[in-house]
């Protein structure tokens, strides 16, 4: 069996011993060298050639930020991002999985006493994942949008839906990758779109940065949900780290429901609590859309959504960074269509005003 070939990047020699130590207990993958600077390390790595790398962000002569945006522009490969600083800065961790990471695990909790079996188990499972993923070049540092006359860069604004049911509900489940083609729905519909709900596999202490991200970027509104609130057309709500979230109805309103109940199929929050719950209360109302992630969390919810009537989007192999529960979703028959993700909403969008063109033909 060929082994996944490691290189650890890392400005503590205590970390990088721990690191490789941790890979290469395993079966499937090595570590075959550590570098103190990314300096070294852009050496080892023309030299090795490895299959993934691990990489700190504060480290001295460049910090992992600066050479994570060399890298996946001049040599994309898989990164995992491992950091004190993803913990306490959220903001930096966004910034490395826009930049092109797959995925990042917060270094706290190494070396805590009877904690290293946790990380070593979640640390592995990460390179798993990046070694078999679709990684892509950065992409420019400018955000998508048209210039004007005056060469001012700005957003496209999406067409407004006019009136539409209140009834409607979007409702999104992603994992690895996922922030990027969250990112890339939520920027293209209108400030007018039916509520959204969204399970983005996060850890705590990250979904709200996320959710301030998004909120910048959009022309809808989005938060990081709460228990009790009324879930409103033109918001989007992200999952809380940590937290299941599903919804519920209060009269004619759907409400989240944000609690601490356990994990399911491993994650919390899970997309199968969400999409269940959707399901239920929402049923033909609702338009699910599946996004790249590693596992199955989700794919027999969406199917369930789908035989209570909603429709179903799934993002294609191609343009995913990992095709587990988008294959999954496919497998358990959920999908109505399977699209790129740059032509998911459009075709939602396309979707919802041919349902608002007949309500008004009603009128």
């Amino acid at each position: 069996m060929k082994k996944t070939r490691v290189i650890v990047v890392d400005d503590s020699a205590l970390v990088r011993s721990l690191l490789a130590e941790i890979i290469n207990r395993q079966s499937d993958m090595e570590c075959i060298g550590t570098a103190n600077d990314p300096l070294i390390a852009r050496e080892m790595i023309r030299e090795m050639n490895p299959d993934v790398i691990t990489l700190d962000v504060e480290m001295p002569k460049m910090d992992g930020i600066e050479f994570l945006g060399r890298l996946m522009r001049l040599r994309p490969m898989p990164v995992v991002m491992i950091s004190t600083l993803t913990a306490q800065g959220a903001e930096v961790t966004l910034r490395a999985l826009e930049l092109g990471a797959v995925d990042f695990v917060a270094k706290p909790r190494i070396g805590v006493a009877g904690g290293l079996g946790e990380l070593a188990h979640e640390i592995v499972d990460k390179i798993r994942v990046a070694a078999v993923a679709h990684v892509r070049r950065a992409p420019p540092a400018a955000a998508p949008g048209v210039k004007t006359a005056g060469g001012t860069e700005q957003r496209q604004v999406p067409v407004a839906f006019g009136r539409i049911s209140t009834e409607k509900l979007i409702a999104i489940g992603a994992s690895t990758g996922g922030t990027e083609a969250v990112k890339e729905v939520l920027m293209k519909l209108p400030a007018d779109s039916p509520g959204i709900v969204i399970t983005q596999h996060m850890p705590p202490g990250f979904t709200k940065s996320f959710a301030a991200r998004l909120d910048s970027l959009c022309h809808i509104a989005v938060k990081e949900a709460q228990d009790g609130e009324r879930i409103l057309p033109g918001h989007a709500y992200i999952a809380p780290g940590g937290k299941q979230f599903h919804i519920s109805r209060s009269g004619a309103n759907y409400v989240a429901v944000v609690d601490d109940a356990e994990p399911v199929n491993r994650h919390k929050p899970s997309v199968e609590v969400l999409f269940n719950s959707v399901a239920q209360f929402a049923g033909r109302n609702a338009f699910g859309i599946m996004l790249t992630g590693m596992g199955a969390d989700g794919a027999k919810a969406m199917r369930e959504m789908k035989d209570k009537g909603s429709y179903n989007y799934v993002q294609d192999e191609a343009s995913c960074i990992v095709f587990g529960m988008p294959r999954e979703a496919i497998a358990h028959g959920a999908a109505d269509e399977v699209l790129p993700l740059q032509q998911i909403a459009p075709a939602l969008i396309a979707r919802l005003n041919s349902a608002t063109d007949r309500m008004h033909s009603r009128i």
